[in-house]
Parts: C-alpha cells; structure tokens; sequence
C-alpha cells in the first residue's frame, strides 16, 4: 500500500489496535431542534467497509453540524473511556460518547493536526479537529453540566477524514504512518491555542506540509492570535 505523506517530518510508528467499531444502533428522540438523534452507536461485529462520508450504514441526524468529509469518523481511546468511567463511576461502553472506533495503545489527545493513520490492511485516517461536545451529548449522557465536565478533562476524542477508502473490525491494528512537523496537537486545540502555536498551525497551510485545516480549526488558530480561546 502506498500514501502519499502528508509531512516532511519522519514518520512515526505506533503499535496499536482497534478495539470496536461502532454505528447508529437507532434514532433516539432528542429535545434539540432536529427532534432525533443519531448518538446511540453501538459496537457490531465483523468488518464493516468505511467510505468518504463514514461507515456503512451509520448516519448523523443533525448534518449541519455533524458528518462530511472531514468529520468522516470519529475516533475515542480506551484509556480515556477508562478516565471518564472512574470519573462518572458507570461503564462507559463502547460507542457512548457517539465514537465509530475505540482504540487501545494511539494518544489520541496527542494526535497531531494532519497525522494520517493505517488501519487494518487498506484503510488509510487523517486526523482533522477535535470533537467539541454540545447539547445532544449531554442529554444523552444525562450527566449535570456535561460539557463544561467534559471540556476541563480535555480528552475530546478526534474526527479523522478518509484518505483512503477500507474495512474495518476489531482487532485491526493502527499505526501512524506520517506526522506534520507543526506538531500541534488535537488536545492543544481543543483547550485553547497559544499564539505561537496558532502560528505554527496556520503557517503548515503554506508550507512543505501542505496542510488542510477545517474552518473550524482555522477559527482557533486566529481567535488566538487575537488573543482569544475557543470556549
């Protein structure tokens, strides 16, 4: 299999594995402005195929803000998971937080804006924003204050795009098959950029990474560098 690096940085492997996939179990009815929700993923068994828009088969219900070629899957880490349920004091199984894979052995959280990831024999990931927790979370979560909760552990989980198409299943090993030399990470960006670091971020744009920012990316990268935070 060959990819196209999206770095001139030396690539870093990481020994890892999927632990779950996860898609739409059912619609659930949700107070929010849709009226449904595509939240309750649950993990299946066997390969399921992941194309441009997502997994086979799974759905988002609110595709304003949900879904498309740079939300394409949604990745959580086993450590975390394990984090949160000591924190909640409930299990936190597999595809609750709304997660297509589970992952044991990646940083997620230090996962770097533009790393790509080899999953399996044939699926190639690009990581692109981290997960921003609204409403629909914390209602299915049930859990007071939920997304101020979740943004001060600062473990968001990340989206990746498809760069190439492939099955997944448990079991599957990830490894990172290149990493963009800004080295800006999906926790950094999810708590808040520090303006050398927006300008590191937004300078790979136009650099030898060639990198591709989401809006929603770009956004913190200049509100930091007036002097601003997401919030």
């Amino acid at each position: 299999m060959t990819v196209a690096p999206a770095t001139v940085a030396p690539a870093t492997v990481v020994a890892a594995t999927v632990t779950a996939v996860c898609r739409v179990s059912a619609l659930l009815p949700d107070s929010g402005t849709i009226g449904v929700t595509a939240i309750d993923k649950r993990a299946v068994d066997g390969p399921v195929h992941v194309r441009p828009l997502g997994l086979r088969a799974d759905l988002q219900a609110d595709r304003k803000h949900h879904g498309g070629l740079d939300q394409a899957v949604y990745v959580y880490a086993d450590e975390d998971a394990s984090h949160f349920a000591e924190l909640l004091g409930r299990e936190v199984t597999p595809g609750l937080f709304g997660e297509n894979l589970r992952t044991t052995g990646v940083d997620v959280t230090g996962a770097v804006i533009g790393e790509r990831w080899a999953v399996g024999e044939t699926l190639v990931l690009e990581v692109t924003k981290p997960r921003v927790p609204c409403g629909t979370f914390a209602r299915h979560l049930g859990e007071t204050r939920w997304v101020k909760r979740f943004f001060a552990e600062g473990r968001p989980g990340t989206y990746l795009r498809v760069v190439k198409a492939g099955p997944v299943e448990a079991g599957d090993g990830v490894s990172v098959l290149s990493r963009p030399s800004h080295g800006v990470t999906i926790g950094e960006a999810f708590t808040g950029l520090e303006p050398d670091r927006a300008e590191a971020l937004l300078a790979a744009v136009d650099g030898p990474d060639r990198l591709r920012l989401t809006d929603e990316v770009r956004g913190f990268a200049e509100k930091a560098l007036r002097g601003r935070f997401p919030a």
